[in-house]
Order: C-alpha cells, then structure tokens, then sequence
C-alpha cells in the first residue's frame, strides 16, 4: 500500500466498508464510534438538511435544525430499531419533526407578538392616567373645602373663572389688597395640603 492510499484509508476508515449502509453505521454509532457518525453524517446531511431547508425555507435555520437532528441521532441512537424501519427513514422522520416544530414555535411566537403589540396603541396607560387625574382631582376639591369661605372663592374666581385680582375685589366687592392676601394665604393652604414643596 502506498503512503497516500494509506493516508487516505487513515482519513477515512469507513469508506471501503460493507458497513457504510445507513443501519450499521447507526448501529454503530449507538454504540459511541465516532467514526460511524462522522460517515452517517457524511451520508445523510445534505438530506436531512435539504427536507429541513423545504419545510422552514430560511437557510440559517434549517441548518441549526440539522445540527440539532444530528446531536439527536448522536444521543438517542442506542435507541434506533432496525426491525421499525430503517436508519434513512428514521433520521429524515427526526428531521422533518423537528422543522414542523421549529415553524409551529416561530408562527406561535409571531402570534404572540402579534397579539401583544402596543405600536398601534397610546403612548400611555389610559387607565392608570384616568385613575391619577381622577385622584388628583379628588385631592384638589377635598383642599379647597379646607379653606375659609373668602378663600375659597378667590381662589375659584381667579383660578378656574380667569378672573383678575381687580375683578375678582370687584365680584367680591372687596379691596384689591385684600383679595391678594386671601388668594395668597389660600394657596399655600392648597399647596400645603396637596404636599406640593414650597
């Protein structure tokens, strides 16, 4: 035998075996001979990636479903039954189950999102700003019933009529100095009471 033939035969020691069907080789690779898998893989990767390939269509996954098939048949190969069938079917049946679960998982996840995308939707939380802004108010009308009387309605004639310091003395029939007081004393009730820092 030449050096290279025997290079060759090194490189690859199941090729001129009877054992390169796909049963044996399985059989063996169940028992842990590498060398078996590497041949198995050699054998039957371009179709377990090409029935990957026509099932999901993306390139890049079904390659990660080859990979995967294959650490399968690696793991569970003890496993494989020559009286069920043989050792090409049952791969491509690992492959193909495993691409129909890959693109039940992608639709289930592309639903998923689909059913909880906000993009559309407010920029906001309706709901909590409606409970805030109905508090808040609460808040607002429970201080203003702490003010005194005059208070009060300075506040309310200035405030939320947008009324003048001089019209509301004039609504009150008060002096303008006075009104400026009873607002001024009036709000920092307001704000005391809202806890708002001075």
């Amino acid at each position: 035998m030449t050096r290279a033939a025997a290079h060759l035969r090194l490189a690859d020691p199941v090729s001129d075996e009877p054992s390169a069907d796909p049963d044996q080789l399985l059989t063996r690779v169940g028992r842990g001979d590498e060398q078996a898998f590497a041949a198995l893989y050699d054998l039957l990767g371009a179709s377990v990636y090409g029935l990957a390939r026509r099932v999901v269509r993306d390139p890049a996954r079904a390659e990660e479903i080859s990979q995967e098939v294959f650490i399968q048949v690696w793991r569970s190969a003890a496993r494989f039954d020559t009286s069920r069938g043989s050792a090409r079917g049952w791969v491509l049946t690992l492959a193909h189950r495993r691409a129909v679960d890959a693109v039940r998982h992608d639709q289930a996840a592309t639903n998923r999102e689909n059913r909880y995308d906000w993009s559309s939707g407010p920029a906001f939380d309706q709901v909590e700003e409606t409970v805030s802004t109905t508090l808040e108010h609460e808040q607002v009308r429970r201080c203003l019933d702490g003010l005194t009387e005059l208070q009060r309605e300075a506040v309310n004639l200035a405030y939320y009529n947008g009324h003048t310091y001089a019209e509301v003395a004039e609504v009150l029939d008060t002096n303008p100095a006075t009104i400026k007081t009873r607002i001024r004393d009036g709000l920092v009730r307001l704000r005391d009471c809202m806890g708002v820092p001075a």
